[in-house]
């Protein structure tokens, strides 16, 4: 039997990612509603990545064109390496995998933005380059015709230099 070891923070990641599988069901596609099954919302994700040794920097802003506003979404953030195992994450994400965080974006206005979403996350040894993939886990049942916008795919030399998205 392994004994293992669990941090506060380790079971606030755990609780929080347990709430947003009930809140938005699990897996790709979860936000990918059928036509006519609910509001529809281009929900839309700009942002920043760096990477220098075994830290990730990430900054990222969710946007929504409309036709309607939504309360809330889910981004889910892929990386091709392992994280560390501690991490310090921002409010509202939670880590869901050796290799996943997904963050919520607070309200999305017709027309406007969801809030900022930090993150500095470490990986569990340095690496010379890092795939970061961005896209919807959750918005809600919207249909979300224009996934261009909401998917997608950065890689991050470690060099510290900012890659835009």
């Amino acid at each position: 039997m392994e004994v293992v070891a669990v941090r506060r923070g380790a079971v606030r990641s755990v609780v929080m990612a347990g709430l947003l599988v009930l809140l938005g069901g699990l897996g790709s596609g979860v936000g990918n509603a059928r036509a006519g099954a609910g509001p529809e919302a281009d929900v839309a994700y700009h942002g920043r990545v760096a990477l220098d040794g075994s830290r990730l920097r990430l900054l990222l802003v969710p946007e929504n064109e409309g036709p309607s506003a939504l309360a809330n979404a889910t981004v889910r953030l892929r990386l091709s390496a392992d994280l560390a195992n501690r991490q310090e994450l921002a409010e509202g994400c939670a880590r869901a995998g050796l290799r996943e965080v997904v963050c919520e974006t607070g309200e999305l206005p017709l027309h406007g933005r969801g809030r900022h979403i930090g993150l500095v996350l470490r990986l569990m040894e340095p690496a010379a380059e890092v795939v970061v993939r961005v896209d919807t886990w959750w918005n809600g049942g919207a249909t979300d015709r224009n996934h261009a916008n909401n998917e997608h795919v950065v890689l991050a030399l470690d060099t510290g230099d900012t890659y835009a998205f």
